[in-house]
């Protein structure tokens, strides 16, 4: 196996202060007992961009990516140290309420996970637990996410029926519907169209690309073509380390690290 230096920082060749900030991280450190998962990872995520997280398995992208509306938290053994600002808000910090932080900082599974129950309810269940109860509103909420997730005009006539007859690629999409019915800021993907077929893959990567309009996205993926498709940036990670971060063209026509460039062109390993 090739032997890199992993030592140094990612190399930054954009200014991060050209774009507005949506979320960053500190010297976030994740542990789980006594192995290290992620070792003092800084990012910057802009407003309103699609940023990708690539990097082989166990590299640690999906354990950050976790970390940053602390769905880490309650794992046995596990210690996260470090910030995550949000809103000049350290979100990692005892005192946050965790179901309050991620009304604004949402999750979007690897395998589509809809809740037993109709199309309509998977919307509103989460609206209904925070005391919504206005009917006209709950309607023109399932209305304009399920629009935004590019699945109204498949699923409009049968609202009231269970969303688990619906195709592996709607239920995904119905997740992502579900997760932005409660307005976040951010939305955290972690490989969302992994178990899909090509076209519903094709689907989901459009909702995605159309969404950054509201929303900022984060999403891991192995797929590279997948990442240079829909991202704004790309983070390469290897053994919890941030190799380098930079607008996605860059990681994949001029990286700066030789580890990159292997791993995007194929020789990594």
């Amino acid at each position: 196996m090739e032997k890199y230096d992993f030592n140094d920082r990612y190399v930054v060749t954009f200014d991060p202060q050209n774009e507005p900030v949506a979320l960053h991280t500190e010297d976030l450190e994740v542990w789980y007992g006594a192995n290290q998962a992620i070792k003092g990872v800084d990012l910057q995520f802009k407003k309103n961009q699609v940023t990708a997280l690539i990097g082989a398995s166990g590299s640690g992208k999906s354990t950050y990516l976790r970390s940053l509306n602390r769905m880490n938290d309650g794992i046995a053994g596990t210690k996260v140290t470090g910030k995550i600002i949000y809103k000049d808000v350290d979100i990692n910090a005892p005192a946050v309420d965790v179901y309050e932080m991620r009304k604004h900082i949402g999750m979007v599974f690897q395998r589509p996970n809809p809740f037993s129950k109709s199309i309509y309810e998977n919307i509103t269940f989460a609206l209904k637990r925070h005391g919504i109860k206005d009917k006209h509103l709950l309607d023109e909420t399932v209305e304009t996410t399920l629009k935004q997730a590019a699945l109204w005009d498949q699923v409009k006539d049968n609202l009231h029926k269970s969303a688990l007859a619906l195709s592996g690629g709607q239920q995904q999409r119905l997740c992502i519907a579900r997760a932005i019915a409660m307005k976040p800021d951010i939305l955290l993907l972690d490989e969302p169209a992994s178990a899909l077929d090509p076209i519903s893959t094709g689907t989901v990567e459009e909702t995605l690309v159309q969404l950054k309009e509201h929303y900022t996205i984060i999403i891991v993926t192995h797929n590279m073509q997948q990442a240079a498709r829909i991202s704004d940036y790309t983070a390469f990670f290897y053994s919890g380390n941030v190799i380098e971060y930079d607008q996605t063209a860059n990681i994949f026509t001029q990286p700066q690290k030789r580890a990159t460039n292997d791993y995007v062109s194929g020789h990594f390993g």
